[in-house]
């Protein structure tokens, strides 16, 4: 099962709770947690927030021009733009995700779920390491799943899946066939989206594929 049922019209009210609720988290955070490490490999949480932050704090014309001193390669400039602007304040950069809770963006060519998603995953991001749950609404999680189990999306992803159910623990939820990966729905979600987890995360037979073997 894996439709969304939540109406393009409320699409909105849910990026932006998104939003509200991961600046809430961060303007909580200690400074030093500001560099501890996500699960995107390479950034801490402040490049983490740098990216999330991009699309409010860039014009068109920026966002072309980095883009031509990447070559037009975007994950080069997401990376040099995320780095160098991870610089800011905690301050700063919670601000810039406070106040653009109700901006209209959207990645290029993709719908507000897309945006919705963007926004979901990289807070995941941060707050899974950090062993903060943020409780996500479920119409939030049963989009984020949607998108991300879209023929696109996982091609963009290219997680190997053949051979297992994903079974969400905590929503009737599930994706494909065979043995099953058990786990709460947005550690599914980032697994989905190619994540790798800490130990204990998730259950079944598959699920150390998807995990870092324990410290011995």
């Amino acid at each position: 099962m894996t439709s969304s049922s939540v109406p393009a019209g409320e699409m909105p009210t849910l990026i932006a709770a998104e939003r509200r609720e991961l600046a809430n988290v961060l303007a909580g955070l200690p400074s030093q947690a500001w560099d501890r490490p996500t699960l995107c490999a390479g950034w801490r949480v402040r490049e983490v927030v740098a990216h999330i932050t991009m699309p409010f704090r860039y014009s068109t014309a920026r966002f072309a021009m980095e883009m031509i001193r990447s070559s037009g390669r975007f994950h080069r400039m997401a990376d040099r733009c995320a780095r160098r602007d991870a610089a800011a304040s905690p301050d700063e950069l919670t601000a810039a995700l406070a106040d653009n809770a109700a901006h209209p963006w959207k990645p290029p060519g993709a719908g507000l779920d897309a945006a919705l998603t963007h926004d979901v995953i990289h807070g995941l991001d941060i707050t899974t390491p950090l062993g903060i749950d943020p409780h996500l609404p479920e119409a939030t999680l049963r989009t984020v799943l949607a998108t991300i189990t879209s023929p696109a999306s996982m091609k963009h992803f290219g997680v190997d899946l053949d051979g297992i159910e994903l079974h969400a623990e905590d929503i009737d939820w599930s994706y494909g066939t065979g043995p099953p990966v058990i786990g709460t729905a947005q550690n599914l979600a980032l697994i989905l989206c190619g994540r790798t987890l800490a130990a204990g995360q998730l259950r079944g037979e598959p699920g150390p594929r998807f995990t870092h073997a324990r410290p011995t």
